[in-house]
């Protein structure tokens, strides 16, 4: 009987350790599949008035909210260390697009942004690319040289914080922002934005007028 529960004693405490390494794995495997799930998917806000909209809205992975919802006073400085904020913004529809250097689907589609900006007047419709490097804005001014990107202005959150006041999931977000400062909407994930898709649903969900298209659009 006292060999028995020897025997049970060396195998439990044996395997012990082996379950408590399967059970963090299995953890650790399900938290990444979430987080995956976050950056990638429409992000509902705690109200749950996200809707995903038309086919096309659905196929471009975009979410448009029932009703504009409030967004914190973001703080940024931009390319002459200037402080700035969200607010500053108001009176124009604003692409916010937060994103880093560092972050891989940022860096490819910056020159789409870009290219963006560059078909529309910025005092009407602004693309806002907020970066949260913590280098700041000469790591931004770096990357822009390094890509060419003339259109976008140079903006920087080296605290970071902005990632929090969004409730972003990941890098890159980007919010649609009507001309009163007000979320109407947003994209987790890279997109392509200056193909013709993209712009008609900016056009149809941000009221864009065709007259503050430029030269940029009519080539």
């Amino acid at each position: 009987m006292r060999v028995s529960e020897t025997k049970w004693r060396h195998f439990s405490v044996r395997t012990i350790p082996l379950a408590i390494t399967l059970a963090l794995s299995i953890g650790i495997a399900l938290l990444l599949s979430y987080e995956m799930a976050r950056l990638f998917l429409p992000w509902p806000d705690d109200a749950g008035t996200l809707s995903s909209g038309s086919a096309e809205t659905s196929k471009l992975a975009f979410s448009f909210h029932d009703q504009p919802i409030e967004l914190p006073d973001i703080g940024f400085v931009d390319g002459e260390n200037r402080p700035l904020s969200l607010s500053a913004f108001r009176g124009r529809s604003v692409l916010l697009n937060i994103w880093a250097t560092w972050c891989v689907p940022c860096r490819k589609e910056m020159p789409s942004l870009d290219r963006l900006q560059a078909k529309f007047d910025p005092t009407q419709f602004l693309v806002l690319a907020l970066s949260i490097d913590r280098q700041g804005i000469p790591a931004v001014k770096d990357f822009y040289q390094e890509l060419g990107l003339k259109s976008l202005g140079i903006y920087a959150d080296q605290s970071g914080e902005a990632l929090d006041l969004v409730r972003a999931p990941g890098l890159p977000t980007t919010l649609f922002v009507n001309t009163e400062g007000k979320e109407i909407g947003r994209k987790i994930g890279p997109a392509e934005w200056d193909n013709g898709q993209t712009i008609a649903l900016l056009r149809q969900h941000m009221h864009l007028p065709s007259s503050i298209e430029m030269k940029g659009a009519l080539k």
